[in-house]
């Protein structure tokens, strides 16, 4: 009875398929943009330039982060993010990155980012997904809240 059930065990281990790799692709995307957090006096990403825009973030909420910086200069207003979304904060000082990918459907990756903002615990969630070959933000989630939920706020 036992060398049945090893063998069934075995059996369904072999036949179970791979787990896939998160595509090394998405890994960059995301390393590259938290590259440019690594001091104080980093830049960070630019998310008020439309080119900038356009380069992270897949074209729907790139217009909505666009329409929302557009209405607020015209009204003379604080944009609705007034921060930076990769930080969940308007300052920085960013240490022990930690990435972790899973794919979550076909062309579709959850980057788990974690690290220390002024020695505290923060963790920052992309949700990506693949547009014309290329990986592009369809939200980002914080513990409050999301960017997508944000701008579809009235």
């Amino acid at each position: 009875m036992l060398r049945l059930v090893s063998l069934l065990i075995f059996a369904t281990v072999l036949t179970m398929p791979a787990a896939r790799a998160a595509d090394p692709a998405a890994q960059a995307f995301v390393e590259g943009i938290y590259k440019q957090y690594r001091n104080s006096d980093a830049p960070g990403v630019d998310t008020a330039g439309e080119d900038s825009l356009k380069r992270y973030f897949e074209p729907g909420l790139a217009a909505l982060l666009l329409k929302d910086a557009e209405e607020a200069s015209r009204k003379d207003e604080v944009p609705k993010l007034d921060g930076d979304p990769f930080v969940d904060a308007q300052d920085w000082r960013i240490t022990d990155v930690k990435i972790a990918l899973t794919d979550t459907a076909k062309d579709r990756i959850l980057a788990t980012v974690n690290f220390n903002n002024f020695k505290q615990p923060k963790t920052v969630k992309l949700d990506l997904i693949k547009v014309g070959g290329a990986w592009k933000i369809y939200d980002i989630v914080w513990s409050e809240g999301s960017l997508r939920k944000l701008m579809a706020a009235p």
